[in-house]
């Protein structure tokens, strides 16, 4: 199995606040700044941990922009 990758737009004053939450988790996945000003970023999610990425990103979503950017 290979690291996926994917793609969301966020707040740009979230973007940390997102790397903070997902290291948290030790491993799942790793969080890359695409284009700041856009609030691009991508994430590379760990074998197997995916469902557990998404479970995380829509609990995020109450609080916070982000949606899939393709």
């Amino acid at each position: 199995m290979e690291t996926q990758k994917k793609y969301f737009r966020i707040d740009r004053r979230e973007i940390s606040f997102l790397r903070f939450i997902l290291e948290a988790y030790d491993g799942i996945a790793v969080v890359t700044t695409i284009n700041a000003k856009e609030g691009l970023v991508r994430l590379s999610i760990a074998p197997g941990c995916v469902e557990e990425v998404e479970s995380i990103l829509s609990k995020l979503k109450k609080d916070i922009l982000i949606e899939e950017a393709g």
